[in-house]
């Protein structure tokens, strides 16, 4: 790794001992060896995975270190470098703080360049897991598959029929482009696990590297594909821990705690859990040490944590600002915080296949996370996008609930809070933010409503009238900044 050390006032290696020791690194990273492949160098992966994958190296003894990629921050890159890829996690209990530095990160690197040593990563046998967390828009799927239009894929696509061109811009070409070159070269073994918040999204993430592969110029990439099959698994699996944006008020407590300065720490709730789909291709880090589960299918806990948690934190934070809230405790501070999550967690918990979490405890757990007043979790940065987590959080629980003939007011409720944040003087930051706020109707509410709706790919409930009509209703009340359950 890269790097010129810290300043003597800077959280790395030789400034590492003048830490408290109980804030010391329980590991000594330079004893670790890179054997994870990471895309998305963001705050929940080094609160997540960097902390279970930390942890099973602790208690088994295995170097299981971790090069993290960031597909876009090479300002990120640079600043974990600068620390000797350091940082201060700390866990936001309600009765205070609880900081420590990890120290699972063995090298940073960006993806625009450092093209070479990411490839070389992804061509060594010793590396046996890439993780990703670059969340949905990072797979640039539709429709179940690779979206081939998108402007990025469709680059990385032409870029594979000149050998010349390497550079790929997207991370699904990235990560394409180093399987394939691993299938030519030893075909060693290799699990590619999806860490986002996608129902299947290890089948999502499968099918969009096939679906490079089988487009790309690659003239062998039907043997590349051939071998893929039995050598590249995709697990499935279920992340799940509140990890808010990081404020000056949270480098300014790291600093304070450790006694240095940390430019990239991270906070979190002390509550946290990952579900995996047991298909891994070859070695892995030993997560069931930290609590990990190992199961055959996932899909039970992935929706129950992507309808009833996912779905709630999205319903809060639209009704939320709504209402003239700024943070998730805040929300459970008025009379219809805690009545909201239990009932859409009520009405959906009906869509639930079996084999998972029972919905009415998982509910009052919910209500106990979002309560903590230590985590501030900003209802802005929850609500940024929209578009892209409502078809997934919302819209399939709504289908199947309409098609039983079931009441579903709670969604409407929240649906209506979305539409609400999509108006144009909203300031919302979704990045469909202009096509959003092209469809509203300023006479026809229901009329925006079925617009919106079919702006996020949902024509048939567009089409739902009583549906449209009944979240219409909901606007006045929201407008004036009463939720009313």
């Amino acid at each position: 790794m890269s790097t010129t050390g810290p300043h003597p006032r800077t959280l790395g290696r030789t400034t590492a001992h003048r830490l408290p020791p109980a804030l010391r690194p329980a590991l000594d990273a330079g004893a670790l060896r890179t054997r994870v492949l990471h895309f998305g160098l963001g705050a929940f992966h080094r609160a997540h995975q960097a902390l279970y994958t930390e942890n099973a190296a602790l208690r088994s003894g295995e170097p299981w270190g971790i090069t993290a990629v960031a597909p876009r921050s090479v300002e990120t890159v640079r600043a974990l470098r600068a620390q000797d890829c350091l940082y201060t996690l700390t866990e936001q209990h309600p009765e205070g703080p609880r900081p420590r530095v990890l120290s699972a990160l063995t090298g940073a690197l960006a993806m625009t360049e450092d093209t070479g040593r990411i490839d070389a990563l992804l061509t060594d046998p010793e590396v046996t897991v890439v993780t990703l967390t670059v969340t949905e828009k990072g797979y640039h799927a539709r429709g179940g598959t690779l979206d081939r239009t998108d402007p990025a894929v469709a680059a990385d696509l032409a870029a594979t029929a000149d050998p010349a061109l390497t550079g790929a811009r997207t991370v699904i070409g990235r990560l394409a482009t180093g399987l394939a070159a691993r299938m030519r070269t030893t075909g060693a073994p290799i699990s590619v696990v999806s860490c986002d918040n996608m129902a299947g999204n290890g089948a999502v993430l499968g099918a969009a590297v096939r679906a490079f592969t089988e487009a790309s110029g690659w003239p062998d990439r039907h043997t590349v594909l051939e071998r893929m099959t039995s050598a590249v698994t995709f697990p499935a699996t279920v992340v799940d821990r509140i990890v808010p944006a990081t404020t000056d008020a949270d480098r300014a407590a790291a600093a304070a705690a450790l006694g240095l300065t940390d430019a990239l720490p991270v906070t979190a709730e002390p509550y946290r859990q990952w579900i995996l789909q047991d298909t891994f291709a070859a070695p892995r880090p030993p997560w069931e040490h930290d609590g990990a589960l190992f199961v055959a299918d996932p899909a039970p806990y992935q929706l129950t944590k992507l309808r009833l948690l996912n779905g709630s934190h999205s319903a809060l934070a639209y009704l939320g600002l709504a209402a003239g809230a700024t943070t998730i405790d805040g929300t459970l501070a008025t009379d219809w915080g805690e009545p909201l999550v239990r009932a859409l967690c009520a009405e959906v918990a009906g869509t639930l296949p079996p084999g998972g979490p029972d919905p009415a405890a998982y509910a009052e757990a919910l209500v106990t996370r979002f309560r903590n007043p230590a985590i501030g979790h900003r209802l802005r940065q929850i609500g940024s996008d929209g578009s892209l987590k409502i078809p997934e959080r919302w819209l399939p629980a709504l289908r199947t609930l309409r098609a039983a003939g079931a009441a579903t007011p709670a969604l409407e409720l929240a649906l209506a809070g979305w539409v609400l944040s999509t108006h144009p003087e909203a300031g919302t930051t979704d990045p469909a933010a202009t096509t959003l706020a092209a469809q509203h109707l300023p006479e026809d509410p229901a009329g925006t409503v079925r617009a919106l709706l079919t702006a996020l790919g949902a024509p048939d409930l567009a089409d739902d009238q009583e549906l449209t009509t009944a979240v219409a209703a909901r606007l006045p009340a929201l407008r004036a900044g009463r939720v009313e359950i």
